[in-house]
């Protein structure tokens, strides 16, 4: 009976202490990270449509219209461009025609068309 008590204490002590390791940092959130500083400087749809495949763009317009299967026309004052915004890139975010967004994203061109894939959208601030 006192071996039986003796590993029946040992196997718990065991298991509390890895589930105590495993709970890893409990003393808040660490801060999210990232660099401060300037960044590439909006362009006008008129420009994203000269710019090279792969070009990273920044770009601030209305969404005019949903095209279905994640693809939107958008639009500036200087024109419209088709892009694709996937599911999980709104993150939680609604917006409607009224509402002046920041695209960030890069060009998908081939021979007949320019299109931004967007990596994030967020208000105009």
């Amino acid at each position: 009976m006192n071996k039986f008590l003796t590993a029946s204490v040992l196997a718990l002590s065991v298991t509390l202490s890895g589930s105590a390791l495993a709970s890893g940092f409990q003393g808040g959130a660490a801060p999210a990270g990232g660099f401060q500083g300037p960044g590439l400087e909006p362009s006008t749809v008129a420009q994203v449509l000269t710019y090279s495949d792969d070009t990273p763009v920044v770009v601030n317009g209305q969404i005019e219209k949903s095209l279905g299967n994640e693809k939107y026309l958008f639009k500036d004052s200087t024109g419209s461009v088709t892009i694709e915004i996937d599911d999980e890139d709104w993150r939680g975010l609604n917006v409607t025609p009224k509402d002046t967004i920041t695209i960030r994203g890069e060009i998908d061109k081939d021979l007949f068309k320019t299109e931004i894939d967007v990596d994030s959208v967020s208000l105009k601030k």
